[in-house]
């Protein structure tokens, strides 16, 4: 089952999120991660993260996003995580 991950960095804490940004990266290459990328404010600077995740329940994503670095290191004011359906691009069928 996917779930989409959409955390919300705290206020000024860029410096906090690039200081953590290897590790991080290093946990989600050992993950079951369809895709995932930063959130990007209007100057673009990073300002939260969107994940993918294909798990079995919301509790194994819970457990997933608490033990993430960032959030380990405070970087998150708010995670919403949401069942997700990939509906486009569309998989062809052979």
């Amino acid at each position: 089952m996917l779930f989409a991950v959409y955390a919300i960095d705290n206020e000024d804490s860029l410096q906090l999120r690039m200081s953590t940004r290897e590790s991080h990266l290093a946990y989600l290459s050992n993950s079951p991660l369809v895709f995932a990328g930063p959130l990007l404010d209007e100057q673009g600077n990073m300002c939260g993260s969107l994940i993918v995740l294909d798990m079995q329940d919301i509790s194994e994503v819970k457990d997933f996003i608490e033990n993430d670095p960032y959030a380990i290191a405070g970087l998150f004011k708010s995670v919403a995580i949401r069942r997700f359906v990939k509906a486009f691009p569309r998989d062809e069928i052979n």
